[in-house]
């Protein structure tokens, strides 16, 4: 899925790169049918908001937003494992599905990185990749909200994610990441609380919900799923890790 690709470039890091690559997003952006008028405008929007502005006042915003701010990281397994253990044996196993799925990164990111993830099932066929994309439903719906209440452009990839992902999310589970903080960035004070926070857990009993219908058949020994995220019978499922490295 072309789409895919371009939303995982989109949340890079802003880079001359990115920009001169804008038009060419922007048109696989306007021909997808499976996205609706009001998500291509989103994107479109958060196009030319980087287009537009200057290159070093994007690269400051997307930094306290997505680097600075634990409650919007970009890494995956930030938002399930926090800084457990689990969270590096996972990594582990997410590079494994993805040497399994044929897939070499080319980036140092960790393997959680959203848009690596992103990147990962764009080379998958249309319903595994909407299969992968819909997994973390409770998470890109955080962050969908969480950037929508500081009125940032960025909101826009995330409701797309959902809206080809055409998941809902758990409300149990979205209901205790909402209630996560969420400081703002030039809050230094309630930051440094929230980098100090123990692991994150979705839910009564979310430390054993490790079986067949978990994140993944195939990793459920390494992540601890929030409820309601179901694996279909056949397609085996992936999850993701980041770092936050700037591209």
């Amino acid at each position: 899925m072309r789409t895919l690709k371009a939303l995982s470039a989109l949340l890079t890091y802003p880079s001359a790169g990115l920009i001169a690559a804008l038009p060419e997003i922007a048109a696989v952006i306007e021909v997808d049918t499976l996205l609706g008028k009001a998500d291509r405008a989103g994107l479109l929007a958060l196009i030319g908001h980087l287009r537009d502005g200057d290159l070093f006042d994007r690269q400051e915003a997307f930094g306290l937003l997505f680097d600075r701010t634990r409650s919007l990281s970009l890494h995956l397994f930030e938002h399930v494992h926090g800084e457990s253990r689990d969270r590096g044996q996972a990594m582990v196993d997410l590079i494994k599905v993805y040497e399994e799925g044929g897939f070499t990164p080319t980036t140092e990111e960790l393997p959680d990185f959203l848009p690596l993830f992103l990147e990962y099932a764009s080379t998958r066929s249309p319903q595994e990749a909407i299969d992968l994309i819909a997994q973390p439903a409770h998470v890109l719906t955080a962050l969908a909200e969480r950037l929508a209440k500081r009125k940032s452009p960025y909101e826009a990839i995330f409701r797309g994610l959902l809206s080809l992902a055409k998941a809902k999310p758990d409300k149990a589970a979205l209901a205790a990441l909402m209630a996560e903080p969420d400081p703002e960035p030039d809050d230094l004070e309630a930051l440094d609380a929230a980098w100090e926070e123990e692991e994150v857990l979705f839910g009564p009993g979310a430390a054993s919900a490790c079986g067949k219908e978990g994140l993944g058949a195939k990793l459920r020994q390494a992540n601890r799923p929030a409820p309601g995220m179901e694996v279909p019978a056949s397609q085996p499922r992936t999850t993701i890790h980041h770092s936050g490295s700037r591209q």
